[in-house]
């Protein structure tokens, strides 16, 4: 028997109260579920310990050590040095590293009342101001993103030719803090779209253990530093390879995440105390041990795995003997 109008009306109200209702639980569901995830207990587990703090001024350049920094979004900074915030370009633009000019790695870039300060065997000292306003803007690339910077002027081109020994024309930049970063995200997909870096390869945070390079430098029968390997923060009083496991870790009031290993290049076959490269080790043992899972392979390719990059979540400063907890939920 056909329904009457009246309980058509009935039936249809009653539907759309049904799907609204249900529609209402679901939220209620998901809010709950979101509700106690927040609420579930932050666990910290003492993993380690800060033993030293590097920072790299000039992209390819020689570490400074320092007893503290502050850890920003875009990367350590100590006083008006900030990490990889100065980099060799050619005449053109194009990044110039460790790999073309393995003699990069001697070079030193400090900060002194508002100077810059170069230094390099068998050069004399050179400095010039950090803000040169009425010099020039230079597009640059890294790794094939669009950069800009500040060229630091001729004198300093100048010292970097005779540095190198070189018939090419080098120039000096400068990343400022008004002008437009890369995204991390377009040279790993990884991270995510909001963070982002001045001249690094692509993390503002690399991290490494002391007893990684141990362990390494055990394989080799040779004594390897850290600063081969060129991280930011380097963790004592841990097992080898424990960073791996680290998906979260706060250092002070610094929050840092884990977004991917660090895949290894030919220039970890430069002697940071040499400048020479040798273009094997330490990289081929790295590879007889260190390689990615195969489920991995469309992010690493052949590249073997030393270290973490890290995203910062907070931001705060972090010193030399601070205690490392790893944060899980």
């Amino acid at each position: 028997m056909e329904p009457t109008a009246s309980v058509k009306v009935f039936l249809c109200n009653n539907k759309s109260t049904l799907l609204v209702g249900g529609a209402a639980a679901a939220v209620l569901v998901a809010l709950g579920v979101a509700y106690k995830y927040l609420r579930r207990p932050v666990t910290r587990v003492r993993v380690g310990v800060v033993s030293q703090l590097l920072v790299h001024p000039l992209k390819s350049g020689k570490a400074a050590s320092v007893p503290l920094a502050e850890c920003l979004n875009i990367g350590l900074k100590c006083g008006q040095m900030q990490d990889r915030h100065w980099m060799v370009v050619t005449e053109d633009g194009h990044m110039v590293t460790g790999r073309q000019e393995p003699r990069l790695v001697l070079v030193s870039l400090t900060c002194e009342g508002g100077d810059v300060v170069l230094n390099g065997p068998e050069m004399s000292e050179l400095r010039f101001p950090i803000k040169q306003p009425d010099n020039a803007i230079m597009d640059c690339r890294v790794f094939g993103a669009d950069v800009q910077g500040r060229d630091c002027g001729d004198e300093a081109s100048r010292w970097l030719v005779r540095y190198l020994k070189s018939e090419k024309t080098f120039h000096l930049v400068h990343f400022e803090a008004h002008m437009r970063a890369r995204r991390s995200v377009d040279a790993e997909s990884l991270f995510s779209p909001h963070e982002e870096v001045a001249y690094p390869d692509c993390a503002p945070v690399m991290l490494l253990s002391e007893a990684s390079v141990k362990h390494l430098s055990g394989k080799l029968n040779k004594d390897l530093t850290v600063e081969r390997f060129r991280p930011n923060i380097v963790i004592g009083d841990c097992e080898a390879f424990a960073e791996d496991s680290w998906e979260e870790i706060q250092i002070g009031s610094v929050r840092l995440r884990r977004v991917m290993s660090c895949g290894r290049c030919i220039f970890t076959t430069v002697d940071p105390e040499t400048g020479i490269i040798n273009r094997k080790e330490p990289l081929e043992t790295l590879k007889s041990y260190r390689l990615c899972n195969p489920d991995e392979k469309h992010i690493y390719k052949s590249a073997p795995l030393f270290g973490q990059l890290l995203s910062v979540e907070k931001t705060g400063v972090i010193q030399v003997g601070d205690l490392v907890y790893k944060i899980s939920r």
